[in-house]
């Protein structure tokens, strides 16, 4: 499914122009004007996956978050917004394929990680409670209690449980499960599943970081999926070979003067992890390290 087909940044002399409009001489900086004239980019068109490659500084996320801003789309930490993105934003175009849906968001890296936070957080929490639990079921087994008030009664009724149950069965009557049994891919994963729902174009910054290889592959796979099958367009930035090999992905090299379209076989980090095994394959095809 195609929701943005295309968007347009100004050129070279739009931003010329508006540069010698402004009066605001005291910033040393008008981010974002500047980044992607400098790529030589003025224009993308969008597939269901369209995928931008580049370097740190290359422009990936300002076009992330510049499709985000000028669609009003969903998001969930702040951003680099300086001085001048309002104004660089009224100056790019957007074209629409077919209507955005509310549910159309961008997530960023730092989203991933706020999550992955929480849920330490609350395992935290949980194990708190555990170990007040724990001491209570001792206390309660062991207590006397006589009848006198409804806190009396209370109190009997957390003592005829503690002495049918276990300790651990008392925990877990009172206790939500416990999440820790996630690792950080795990939650990683959880979230992008949560996040990502059918019908809906979904711009994502980096979503390899905090996954393991196999990971990666499982997230491609998803991605794919939901593009293919959910309705879904997605936009992503990323550095990722498992991601950069999807199926039918469209890929702008923004480290390419001019930026260019790019089969993933001829990105410079996937040619140099090539290489890289190329070198080692012998040490592969035997199974055995190589001497030091």
């Amino acid at each position: 499914m195609v929701y943005l087909e295309s968007v347009a940044f100004p050129d070279a002399d739009a931003e010329w122009n508006f540069r010698m409009g402004v009066k605001r001489t005291c910033y040393n900086t008008m981010y974002p004007f500047g980044v992607l004239t400098a790529a030589g980019l003025s224009q993308l068109s969008f597939e269901p996956i369209t995928i931008l490659y580049g370097g740190n500084g290359s422009g990936k996320t300002t076009v992330l978050n510049v499709i985000a801003e000028k669609l009003r789309l969903l998001r969930e930490t702040p951003f680099n917004r300086s001085n001048f993105f309002e104004d660089y934003v009224d100056l790019c175009r957007v074209w629409l394929e077919n209507p955005v849906s509310s549910e159309s968001r961008i997530v960023t890296s730092d989203d991933v990680f706020d999550y992955m936070l929480s849920v330490r957080s609350l395992n935290e929490g949980i194990d708190r409670k555990k170990e007040e639990l724990f001491h209570e079921h001792t206390a309660a087994r062991h207590s006397s209690v006589r009848v006198r008030s409804l806190d009396d009664y209370d109190a009997l009724k957390r003592q005829n449980s503690a002495r049918r149950r276990t300790q651990s069965s008392f925990v877990r009557e009172q206790l939500m499960d416990n999440v820790r049994e996630q690792s950080n891919g795990e939650s990683a994963s959880f979230f992008f599943r949560q996040r990502v729902r059918e019908d809906a174009l979904y711009l994502l910054d980096e979503p390899e970081n905090s996954l393991s290889a196999a990971r990666q592959i499982e997230l491609a796979d998803f991605l794919e999926e939901s593009a293919r099958y959910a309705g879904c367009q997605l936009v992503i930035s990323t550095h990722s070979p498992f991601l950069l090999s999807m199926r039918g992905a469209k890929i702008y090299d923004l480290d390419a003067r001019p930026a260019a379209l790019k089969c993933w076989t001829e990105l410079e980090s996937v040619r140099t992890y090539y290489d890289f095994f190329m070198q080692h394959r012998a040490a592969f095809e035997r199974g055995v390290s190589e001497p030091f």
